[in-house]
């Protein structure tokens, strides 16, 4: 094994896990082998494998409150979607409203919150519009 400074024979514990599970083949086959990573964009970014981390595992909890605010908003259409009667709709878009405005209020951290509370009737109105009501 080559080290810094020439030629060594010792091999660390690591070293030798790893060798041993390469002859068992181990790493052989393994899911996506052989293809490219993921990529949205051509443009290198340092924290990929943690944003791919939190989008496969589904770490939005992780996210400060002005970021997880801004996902609920995006995502608002969809979780809208899932409910069943316009009083769970106007209570869901009630409830996001005062966190809104309680996290403007409040010293946070993270980035500041910069999301507008959602105007209630044109939001429920697109709810009875996609469920043709």
């Amino acid at each position: 094994m080559a080290s810094y400074y020439g030629t060594s024979q010792y091999e660390t514990r690591i070293d030798r896990q790893i060798r041993e599970a390469q002859e068992r083949g181990d790493f052989d086959n393994l899911p996506g082998s052989g293809k490219p990573l993921k990529s949205t964009t051509n443009v290198y970014d340092e924290e990929w494998w943690i944003k791919d981390l939190a989008q496969r595992e589904d770490l939005s909890g992780a996210l400060p409150p002005a970021l997880a605010l801004r996902r609920e908003i995006q995502d608002l259409p969809e979780t809208l979607a899932k409910k069943s009667s316009e009083k769970s709709v106007r209570e869901h878009l009630t409830d996001l409203n005062e966190r809104i405005v309680s996290a403007r209020r409040s010293v946070i951290e993270g980035p500041p919150v910069t999301v507008k509370t959602v105007d209630v009737e044109p939001a429920v109105a697109a709810w009875r519009a996609a469920r043709g009501r």
